[in-house]
């Protein structure tokens, strides 16, 4: 999944290393005393100082593989990077990947559980090909192409809020896209899910061919999870859940208990603020909201 977040404008190192001052510097200049012009080109020094703080580690591509239409099934060798593998402790953390002669690089949240990247040395990641991205550059890469990736980033889905199980036997999950990646990540690295009664995974695509883990919901569900597909644009054969994730929650609701209920979110925008509001509505304490940034 390629996260929604945009760095800071980058600047051309060949047109920054002469000119920036030393941080040290940068720190003491009494911004609000200085011109609008100057003001904001001693931001922008300032963010780009920052931004050279990143470590890039090379790491090969293990695999890419086609998951679904217009997603990649993406995995990173970082068997030479045990502090990178270790450093993956929570589902729902993310890193950058950076393609050699492009120069923004893409977020990408990771998609296997944190025990994987120990067990294999790998980290896999689910990713989406957009046009002029990062992204598309990344998926059309071969196996054994190095590319660089940052140190993990980000909390997580803080499950702890929503522990034990028999405090919280109802976890609803809300994923569209490219954004069931971390739930993958989530499901797999097991958050009692078979201690709860009641763990549901609106899972939102267009259509089947558009949907990634299919294979995996057997899986899944075998851990207690039911998955309900969603469909906005099903072929005449579909039989399940149609339109959105948020309106196929609306028409079966079923909250029993707002009190011991938590739900978890990764996909559009607009899924996440919808969903907030029912559930804020049926009583669900925010604080039992996850996100993964």
């Amino acid at each position: 999944m390629a996260l929604a977040l945009s760095p800071s404008p980058s600047l051309p190192h060949a047109h920054v290393s002469q000119t920036l001052p030393p941080m040290s510097i940068l720190r003491r200049i009494p911004l609000l005393h200085l011109k609008p012009q100057r003001r904001r080109l001693a931001t922008l020094a300032a963010a780009a100082v920052r931004q050279d703080t990143t470590v890039w580690t090379p790491a090969p591509l293990a695999e890419i593989s086609p998951a679904a239409e217009s997603l990649f099934h993406v995995s990173i060798d970082i068997s030479d990077a045990p502090d990178i593998a270790s450093s993956h402790t929570r589902a729902g953390q993310y890193l950058q990947v950076r393609v050699v002669d492009v120069g923004k690089p893409t977020f990408l949240a990771i998609a296997s559980p944190p025990s994987f990247a120990s067990a294999s040395g790998a980290f896999e990641f689910l990713v989406k090909s957009v046009a002029g991205s990062t992204a598309e550059v990344l998926c059309g890469l071969k196996k054994g192409d190095v590319v660089e990736i940052s140190q993990v980033m980000g909390r997580g889905f803080a499950v702890d809020r929503i522990q034990p199980p028999d405090e919280y036997p109802t976890v609803l999950i809300f994923a569209t896209g490219s954004g069931i990646s971390p739930i993958r990540s989530l499901i797999e690295s097991g958050f009692s899910s078979k201690e709860r009664s009641d763990v549901r995974l609106y899972y939102g695509a267009r259509n089947l061919k558009r949907m990634a883990y299919q294979d995996k919901f057997k899986e899944w569900e075998s851990s207690g999870v039911k998955i309900v597909p969603v469909l906005s644009q099903p072929d005449g054969n579909w039989s399940g859940e149609t339109g959105y994730v948020q309106a196929a929650f609306s028409r079966a609701k079923k909250i029993f208990n707002p009190q011991g209920t938590g739900v978890v979110l990764c996909g559009q925008k607009q899924m996440a603020e919808e969903v907030t509001s029912i559930v804020l509505a049926e009583g669900v304490s925010s604080e039992k909201i996850l996100k993964n940034f």
